[in-house]
């Protein structure tokens, strides 16, 4: 059986925590992909509810043009 030295599990130690920084590394940048990503979806739930209220707002002026019906120029 191999002899285990203090050399061979410093070797080792260093090998994870080399490791576990590039874990952490991947972590963060994930996290920054998922933040940017929820950032855009509440910007697009924003917008369409703006525009829905636009739209609500629009649909009495647009409902009483089509009540007119069409008109001949002047």
């Amino acid at each position: 059986m191999a002899e285990v030295t203090l050399e061979f599990l410093g070797l080792q130690m260093s090998r994870l925590l080399e490791r576990q920084e590039r874990l952490q590394d991947d972590t963060t940048v994930l996290i920054g992909m998922m933040q940017r990503l929820d950032g855009a979806v509440l910007g697009l739930t924003t917008e369409v509810g703006a525009r829905h209220s636009r739209y609500d707002r629009l649909r009495p002026d647009v409902d009483r043009l089509r009540e007119r019906g069409p008109q001949a120029p002047a």
